[in-house]
């Protein structure tokens, strides 16, 4: 391709400079949210053949830096492998993704830089002292009077693109080397945007046409820049998809970044404390931020790296830390045990499934359940084969029936947690009907009990191979505070269990006294409903002995009267106060126990307002709405 010569007399307009760097940083955010580099990035004929703008140092320099930093996403994306969700984002259809000369792109860059923040120096200065400086100022485009603004605008522009290169490859160092380097450079893109916004109202007052809506401009100015087809790829690369993209407007763009910066933040302010729990909790909050395919991949980059977690340590040390068993930590033996190896794999495989997106999260959450209950089974096979029932009576025991115990309850228990984040995850897709709910509240009440007593079994085992071990004093103190965030954890799965438990059975009252919320049988009954929702929840045996005859048993005897009873929702009222202090330092866990207590509050009122209209009165209209929880609902009572 040979670049016409009048597009490159062009480049030495600062002007024409702005307007270029606004679509080329649009068209990357186009990219970002899932389409082809040949339908976006690519559509600037100024990438196809780089040799061609070499003496215009603005334009090369920017375009370098450009598609080095497009290199570095598509490696991490590469690596981590979530670029199964978007299968044409790594896809390169043949084009120039790769030079020698853009290792020192950054030196180009900051050259020119230096260029026009010298410009701009001297502009200020000549506007201070209201005459010409000694030097006289040679204007770097047609418009002297107006040099400064340009200026400004095109910096901003070009310091956006070095910083946003700086975090890609700052984030992408092994061990979390570069976070904190990572996170100073996130803060400069956002103060360049900042400036880039400002800089729109002189770049419309020069462009001399309408303006569009802002939803369709695609430039700071409005103007359409020069250089650019958006089915140039279409013509020239015959796998490139046939139909153009629509390229994200400016202010989309801009929020657009604004959002991956602040989740790239986040993922640079983590800690890399090497608990399980911690990373499995970062990454459940960081998934509710909704945070796209980009970010994702740092962080799935991030935890798992070598085989470890951060890179750092093995997983085997992980899995000790969590067993409360430090003497064991380093141990060859333990490291090599089969059933380590195992799990240490599936946490592996857990981490990086939480890392995807939504959809594809809980789709592989139900089938990594069957692995989790496999490996259950076999720990629990060995432990009677090596032990027999001598397993249960704790005198008997040894170190190897200690750890072979703790590491069948810590299997079981994240089992558990996995049921539970399958089971929540259904209504953030809105999986569930109205009419389902008392079946997916039930099942989840049964699935946070059992995981408390999980929880509870693990830290009773803890404290036994401690009290044996026969711990130094200074060793009890950090066991007590472990022991306190246990416990307001258990707390905490305690709301859950009382919400499920509570919704589950107001929701059976009204299934049985007032014949609302059945499911209709038309095309499948309750019981093809059950399974259809349940079905890898059931094979993998999580719970056990748990089927939809245990459902229809325990709904079918549920009345007002009993309910009122034993009012589950004022009982987590109880509850709240006292993990108001255990979660003082952690605001996002003080935002949930706010939002627990908002539906809880409610319910009760609604639970009250059915008792004394009577839930079998045809004037009463109940319906449920998740305005404070995404996961727990809030009846809305009316009257027809």
């Amino acid at each position: 391709m040979v670049l016409p010569q009048s597009l490159l007399a062009w480049t030495g307009h600062l002007m024409f400079n702005a307007l270029l760097m606004s679509w080329i940083i649009f068209s990357h955010a186009t990219w970002h949210k899932g389409h082809t580099l040949a339908q976006t990035v690519f559509t600037c004929i100024y990438l196809m053949r780089m040799e061609r703008t070499s003496s215009h140092a603005v334009l090369n320099s920017f375009c370098r830096t450009l598609r080095a930093t497009c290199n570095a996403v598509i490696s991490v994306v590469s690596t981590a492998r979530t670029h199964e969700e978007e299968d044409l984002f790594t896809m390169s259809f043949g084009l120039p993704l790769r030079d020698e000369q853009d290792d020192k792109c950054l030196s180009i860059l900051n050259s020119v830089e230096e260029t026009i923040s010298r410009q701009l120096r001297a502009c200020k200065a000549q506007a201070l002292s209201k005459k010409k400086t000694l030097e006289d100022l040679e204007s770097l485009q047609d418009k002297p009077d107006q040099e400064e603004d340009y200026c400004r605008a095109l910096l901003g522009r070009l310091r956006f693109r070095k910083h946003f290169y700086h975090v890609v490859m700052c984030m992408r160092k092994p061990h979390g080397r570069g976070l904190e380097l990572a996170r100073k450079h996130v803060a400069s893109c956002l103060n360049e945007l900042s400036l880039m916004l400002k800089s729109r109202e002189f770049l419309k007052s020069q462009s001399n046409i309408m303006l569009q809506d802002d939803e369709n401009c695609t430039t700071a100015s409005g103007c359409q820049p020069v250089g650019f087809d958006v089915s140039l790829n279409s013509r020239l690369l015959s796998p490139t998809p046939p139909r153009a993209v629509k390229v994200l407007s400016w202010s989309n763009a801009i929020r657009y970044f604004e959002k991956l910066l602040h989740d790239l933040d986040v993922i640079c302010a983590l800690s890399l404390d090497p608990v399980l729990e911690n990373a499995l909790h970062f990454i459940v909050q960081f998934q509710k931020s909704v945070p796209d395919l980009v970010p994702r991949a740092f962080l799935q980059t991030l935890l798992v790296q070598d085989g470890k977690l951060y890179g750092q340590n093995l997983f085997s040390d992980v899995i000790s830390r969590a067993l409360s068993l430090p003497d064991i930590i380093g141990d060859k033996e333990f490291q090599m045990n089969e059933f380590v190896v195992q799990l240490s794999q599936l946490v592996i495989n857990l981490l990086k499934i939480l890392c995807t997106n939504t959809a594809w999260q809980r789709r592989k959450l139900g089938k990594s359940l069957q692995d989790w209950s496999t490996i259950s089974i076999q720990l629990e096979l060995a432990l009677k084969r090596e032990f027999g029932e001598t397993r249960n009576v704790l005198h008997h025991e040894n170190m190897c029936m200690r750890v072979s115990k703790q590491l069948l309850i810590w299997t079981q228990e994240h089992a558990y947690w996995v049921a539970s984040r399958f089971l929540t995850l259904g209504f953030e897709l809105d999986l569930y009907s109205p009419g389902e709910y008392c079946m997916v509240y039930w099942y989840m009440y049964v699935v946070f009990t059992k995981l408390i007593e999980k929880m509870q079994s693990r830290v009773l085992a803890s404290n036994e191979t401690s009290r044996r071990k026969g711990k130094k004093k200074r060793d009890h103190s950090k066991d007590s505070a472990r022991d306190m965030t246990f416990s307001s954890s258990c707390l905490l799965l305690q709301c859950y269990v009382l919400l499920s438990e509570g919704l589950s059975m107001m929701l059976a009252v009204l299934r049985n006294e007032s014949r609302s919320f059945q499911l209709p049988s038309i095309f499948n009954t309750e019981q093809e409903r059950f399974m259809q929702h349940f079905d890898l929840l059931q094979k993998a045996r999580v719970p056990e002995h748990i089927s939809y005859y245990s459902f229809k048993e325990s709904s079918s005897w549920a009345g007002i009267t009993d309910l009122v009873k034993y009012n589950f929702f004022k009982e987590i009222q109880k509850i709240t106060p006292s993990l108001r202090g255990s979660f003082a330092s952690e605001p996002e866990k003080l935002v949930e126990l706010r939002r627990i207590e908002q539906v809880a509050e409610h319910n009760r009122i609604a639970l009250n307002i059915i008792n004394q209209v009577g839930p079998g009165d045809p004037s009463l209209r109940v319906s449920f709405e998740f305005t404070h929880h995404p996961h727990f609902a809030v009846a809305i009572v009316k009257r027809s």
